[in-house]
């Protein structure tokens, strides 16, 4: 039995920190510096950083941008975006980060992900996988502004194969809209593979975490806009749910 994280997800774009809607019209919320320094007061459980112009641009990681996030992180921080050689890997974790999130690489080249799990451990590789439904409402997954006419829990159960210690299951038509997470979906990958899930897209509250937890008994509960807005008029608010409100709510279940 594991206790629940709580994992804010920070989209970076030219070293700032945006916030998108269906994966499009990134909105500028702010420096990720300061960002990442009210997250350590606020004890978050982990953090996501992702940017979201490498893959598509053909950009490497940027190691000093990623250096000076990590050196501010208290909280175990996991990076992704851009990542397409064990090269970058490993200087991304020479940068103090613990983990790394690849989304496109794993897609084009699967084996790169059982080589990288065997290099560094299962434990630092994680793999983001980003899906929508199209107008035939078929699931398809999304990297680098592209669709691919694979089925998510087909690639998970590949992924898990490949020795990937973690997934991130991002829902694109849910994403910044803060209504709830693709629970159907989520589930059915936590039930076919045996690795830890998390659930990401559409989370606007505490509610949401729970509905996710109870129901699909995934591993940790990532939210974007939840995180840097505030209100109905979505005004721009670094938050996260108190300490005592997350071990009443939320850390009180445990994953299997």
């Amino acid at each position: 039995m594991h206790q629940i994280r709580v994992i804010p997800v920070l989209l970076a774009k030219n070293k700032g920190l945006v916030k998108t809607i269906q994966f499009k019209n990134p909105t500028y919320v702010g420096d990720p510096i300061n960002a990442v320094k009210i997250f350590n007061e606020k004890e978050v459980d982990e953090l996501i950083l992702l940017n979201i112009d490498a893959s598509r641009e053909q950009k490497s990681p940027d190691l000093a941008f990623i250096k000076s996030i990590a050196s501010e992180c208290f909280m175990p921080l996991c990076y992704g975006g851009g990542i397409k050689t064990i090269d970058d890997i490993r200087n991304i974790l020479k940068a103090g980060v613990e983990k790394v999130s690849i989304n496109t690489t794993a897609l084009s080249n699967p084996l790169f992900i059982k080589e990288a799990s065997t290099l560094f451990g299962s434990s630092t590789i994680v793999v983001s996988i980003d899906y929508k439904k199209n107008w035939m409402g078929k699931y398809m997954l999304v990297a680098a502004g592209k669709t691919f006419n694979i089925h998510p829990v087909d690639f998970a159960k590949k992924m898990e194969e490949m020795g990937a210690g973690e997934l991130l299951i991002n829902a694109v038509n849910r994403d910044g809209t803060m209504s709830g997470y693709h629970l159907e979906l989520i589930k059915t990958i936590a039930q076919s593979v045996s690795i830890p899930v998390i659930a990401c897209g559409g989370a606007g509250s505490i509610a949401d975490f729970k509905d996710a937890i109870i129901q699909a008994n995934i591993s940790a509960v990532a939210a974007g806009s939840m995180f840097v807005f505030k209100g109905k008029h979505r005004a721009v608010l670094i938050n996260y749910p108190s300490q005592e409100i997350l071990k009443k709510e939320v850390y009180q279940y445990k994953n299997e």
